[in-house]
């Protein structure tokens, strides 16, 4: 863990970070808590990579470390770093440094991109609709700040009773330090009404909502007010794939969730996402994950000790 200039200030947070999830998450698993948009985790070993498609959110880590996977993109987070996901991503999951010792200990942040519009006009910060999109994920450096409002909102679980009022307030300042980040202006361009981004952020809501459904991706690109040229263009920006492979691994993700963790049939599982061959789902499923959908959900769930496990 590198960690430079405000090391103290820096190291005391985390401190305190570790000690909050470790006694809001203090076993192995995956705990929702009583700020609805918060989740905290805790692992004692390396993780097999886990699928889920992360929705607006932030995830900081107090020890170990993680990595996320998008397309064929890979970014590393620790507690010097932290993960931003700016639209509905699927990902690829891995925690790569945890022991019974030192424990994996993060947290997810989930958040409205209307907040972050609304923080950027209090702060008047001019911003114009971007020309370009980017990546809808980044990984940014962690800063005392940051880690400290983190802190307070932690600290807000144990008095529960103030959580309605305060909690609101906290997150406004964790996202507001998060748009001071040298990535900042990204997560912005997803928020402003108007740019290339949003419209692939409001495109990729309705897909989620939608990927068991056939794909019609001009009428998509109409429906956010793009042609099917620029669609194109800023998805792949913005996505790392082509609106067809998104929806695909979509749909390949959710399959292997159902037949993983609720014991859903290969053939009811293909029905279910939207195939209407089993096995053109098989050949898909097979050329994605490399074994036929019945050898790998044996494989995993013999592996897999925690299958919800996805901050």
């Amino acid at each position: 863990m590198s960690i430079t200039n405000d090391s103290p200030r820096m190291e005391q947070a985390l401190r305190q970070l570790a000690l909050f999830i470790r006694r809001h998450a203090p076993s192995h698993g995956t705990f929702r808590t009583s700020v609805p948009s918060l989740t905290l985790m805790h692992a004692v070993q390396p993780s097999h990579p886990m699928e889920s498609v992360y929705k607006p959110s932030i995830c900081v880590v107090a020890q170990g470390a993680k990595t996320a996977s998008l397309a064929d993109e890979t970014y590393r987070y620790d507690p010097s770093t932290y993960l931003v996901t700016s639209v509905e991503l699927p990902i690829v999951g891995s925690i790569v440094e945890a022991s019974p010792e030192i424990p994996y200990l993060s947290l997810k942040l989930s958040f409205d991109a209307d907040v972050i519009l609304d923080i950027v006009k209090e702060a008047n910060r001019p911003g114009s609709a971007a020309a370009e999109s980017f990546r809808g994920i980044t990984v940014n450096r962690t800063s005392p700040a940051l880690l400290e409002a983190i802190v307070r909102l932690l600290q807000l679980l144990d008095e529960p009773e103030d959580i309605p009022a305060l909690a609101p307030l906290v997150i406004r300042e964790i996202l507001y330090r998060v748009l001071q980040s040298e990535q900042g202006a990204l997560l912005h361009s997803f928020a402003m009404i108007g740019s290339h981004a949003h419209s692939i952020a409001q495109a990729l809501r309705l897909m989620n909502r939608q990927y068991d459904r056939p794909l019609a991706v001009d009428q998509l690109a109409k429906s956010v007010n793009m042609s099917a040229s620029a669609f194109h263009k800023h998805f792949k920006r913005v996505t790392a794939m082509s609106p067809l492979q998104y929806q695909k691994t979509v749909r390949l993700q959710e399959a292997r969730r159902l037949m993983l963790t609720e014991s859903v049939q290969v053939s009811d599982a293909a029905f279910r996402v939207g195939y209407e061959s089993p096995s053109q789902f098989s050949r898909e499923y097979a050329r994605m994950y490399g074994r036929p959908p019945l050898q790998d959900i044996r494989e995993r769930r013999s592996s897999i000790a925690d299958p919800d496990a996805d901050i």
